[in-house]
């Protein structure tokens, strides 16, 4: 029998770490760049925070709604979209900002941008017929 992942756990726990040493993660995120993303329910109202693997090109940060390839948006994707005013914590830094989504060419350019530093991006885009969004998160 295969035991279920308790992803809510998980995430706990890496954003436990990632606070702990100042935006730092280990194990599979040992060598990514992490943020932990506010959003609030779209439904609910309720703020979570999602820790993800970013890109930043200079002052610009992008976040993927991969979802490991699954053929839905995360949860997070659907709550930004409604509530894009919002805030992240990167290392130390604690700053509001602003969730646009990209599209057409200057999102498949980001997508691309992304994939070349971390491969398994390539591989989720692979394993679904959905165009995976990219959102910038513009700092306000």
């Amino acid at each position: 029998m295969t035991e279920a992942i308790d992803f809510h756990e998980m995430n706990r726990k890496v954003i436990d770490e990632f606070r702990t040493n100042e935006g730092k993660g280990s194990g599979i995120f040992a060598d990514a760049p992490l943020i932990l993303v506010h959003h609030v329910g779209a439904k609910s109202g309720i703020e979570r925070v999602a820790p993800l693997v970013y890109f930043a090109e200079g002052e610009r940060l992008f976040i993927y709604a991969s979802k490991g390839g699954s053929d839905e948006n995360p949860a997070w994707y659907h709550n930004l979209v409604a509530n894009p005013e919002t805030k992240v914590e990167v290392g130390t830094e604690t700053f509001p900002v602003t969730a646009k989504v990209l599209q057409g060419a200057e999102r498949d350019e980001y997508y691309a941008k992304m994939s070349a530093v971390q491969p398994q991006f390539a591989d989720y885009q692979s394993k679904t017929s959905r165009t995976i969004p990219v959102i910038e998160l513009v700092r306000v």
